[in-house]
């Protein structure tokens, strides 16, 4: 392949990957065309990207942006899933589909497509911790909850107080009304 071409697929490829951050690095062996449709379909209803990359290319590229991946993730075929709205949505989605992949299967191989890892925030992190990390809008909740907690609970503290005194202050006023 010719120098030109090359800067042609790496440019392409650089394009299309400008700004991700988290993704999904797959191992596809033996799937075929229909599989393979298939499962382009699924994840495209999702908003979900699906690329066969050239590992060198892909390696390289993803080294400019920050993200480094162990070097047994460069071997063999590779397909980058990337998109939806987070990383644990983006998991789920890949896992629920590599599931129903070997479950069509009817030769009995179960490794058709087999997860490499899965990369959030430009980190290398197992497939499992991926699919429980939050989304943004749930840690923004936890976020707020940890803050919220405190307030209210000092608020409790100074109305408790107050009510206390004033529900005394009104039983002495009803004993000296009915005295």
């Amino acid at each position: 392949m010719s120098k030109v071409v090359k800067q042609y697929e790496y440019t392409a490829l650089e394009k299309t990957l400008e700004g991700v951050r988290e993704l999904i690095v797959l191992g596809p062996s033996k799937v075929d065309a229909q599989t393979a449709y298939e499962m382009r379909k699924t994840l495209r209803e999702k908003n979900i990207r699906l690329m066969m990359v050239k590992n060198t290319l892909a390696r390289n590229i993803l080294a400019k942006q920050g993200i480094e991946l162990d070097a047994t993730v460069w071997s063999g075929t590779t397909l980058l899933a990337w998109g939806g709205d987070s990383i644990k949505e983006l998991s789920n989605a890949v896992d629920e589909l590599v599931k129903v992949v070997e479950k069509k299967d009817t030769k009995g191989d179960k490794n058709k497509v087999a997860i490499k890892t899965a990369v959030a925030d430009g980190q290398s992190v197992s497939m499992a911790a991926a699919m429980v990390m939050p989304t943004r809008k749930e840690a923004i909740g936890d976020i707020l909850s940890a803050l919220l907690a405190p307030a209210s609970d000092i608020i409790g503290g100074l109305t408790s107080v107050g009510s206390q005194l004033a529900s005394q202050i009104e039983k002495i006023s009803e004993k000296e009304a009915a005295a």
